[in-house]
């Protein structure tokens, strides 16, 4: 298919810039991909669409504190680092924002501590392989921003808001934004209504956000990004699926991630233990094994999300969903409202 196809148009007075508070005080449109019929509701109000025995799958990564200002050791000139993931005790793979930049460049972060980084690698893009002069993990507290996508333009006054309630794995260059509209007694209520909660992990790095610039979307490359399934939460999986019960995926994150250790899991069974990178590019086409219903929140024209949630409900479908949505005022990425694919 072609990335064109995924193209639609969103007047910018769509994309929301604060997230709304009380976290479960989003709308939530709900989409019946067998009939197309939606509905309107409160995300407060997501047990109506679930039963007993589903289980809820949320991907507890956090955030890393990942944007560092920086200057040009050799000019003084602006430079920015953004993290993506690390490689080595003091290497990482990260997004470096600055004109001329190459392998030997060397940045100065923070005058304090004397913390530089020197350009090891260059790769596609603003991608770049860095090796910073010591450790970087006890600084990024004090020093690094929260990494807002660069469609929101106001600062958080609480950095918490950009975690989910449930966030414990350090490690994303992004929040996994479909479990921001959850609240520790919303979820208290699912399970009390019979509906399990399982976590995995997938540490969002550039196959999340990266933009699909080649017009044939199979020529576009997925870089990879880590993620884990493990034993305990396969079982658990497996059983719920083997009583009948759902698999809903809490964003696109863990649709990945499930898909992933789907395609490692013997005959009879949803998934199995997966541990380690994943490339997998889930677009239309794509036959899901592990997935029966997906929360996710709306995404970006022409982006590999876009195609996901394409993949699970046909793209017509989600593109009229959209619509609909614009129509009725909902407020559109990450700090927006919430999609229900049933």
């Amino acid at each position: 298919m072609q990335t064109s196809d995924f193209d639609y148009d969103l007047p910018a007075h769509f994309i929301a810039q604060q997230p709304v508070e009380p976290r479960d005080a989003s709308r939530l449109l709900v989409l019946d991909r067998a009939s197309g019929e939606i509905t309107h509701a409160r995300f407060a109000e997501i047990g109506r669409y679930l039963r007993p025995g589903d289980l809820l799958i949320l991907n507890d990564t956090r955030v890393i504190p990942a944007r560092l200002p920086a200057r040009k050791a050799r000019t003084g000139g602006k430079a920015e680092v953004l993290l993506l993931r690390r490689t080595a005790p003091r290497t990482w793979e990260a997004l470096v924002g600055g004109h001329g930049l190459t392998v030997g460049g060397e940045l100065e972060i923070d005058g304090e501590t004397g913390l530089r980084a020197e350009i090891v690698e260059a790769y596609d893009g603003a991608r770049r392989l860095v090796r910073f002069n010591q450790s970087i993990t006890p600084l990024l507290d004090r020093i690094g921003r929260v990494p807002l996508p660069p469609y929101i333009h106001a600062e958080l006054a609480d950095r918490e808001r950009y975690q989910t309630v449930y966030a414990q794995r350090l490690g994303s260059a992004a929040a996994p934004t479909a479990g921001l509209h959850f609240t520790p007694a919303l979820l208290a209520q699912l399970q009390a209504a019979g509906v399990g909660v399982d976590h995995v992990t997938l540490h969002v790095g550039l196959d999340t956000f990266a933009p699909v610039t080649e017009a044939d979307t199979s020529t576009h490359a997925m870089h990879g990004e880590w993620c884990e399934l493990s034993l305990a939460t396969a079982a658990r999986i497996n059983l719920a699926r083997a009583a009948g019960g759902r698999v809903v995926a809490v964003g696109t994150t863990s649709v990945r991630t499930l898909e992933s250790a789907a395609q490692q899991a013997a005959p009879g069974e949803a998934v199995a233990l997966y541990s380690g990178s994943t490339h997998l590019f889930i677009r239309p086409g794509h036959v899901f094994r592990a997935v029966d219903v997906m929360l996710t929140n709306f995404h970006l024209p022409r982006s590999t999300l876009l195609m996901l949630v394409s993949a699970f409900a046909g793209r017509e479908r989600i593109l009229a969903a959209y619509e609909v949505a614009k129509r009725e005022g909902y407020r559109f990425y990450s700090f927006g409202d919430a999609m229900l694919l049933t």
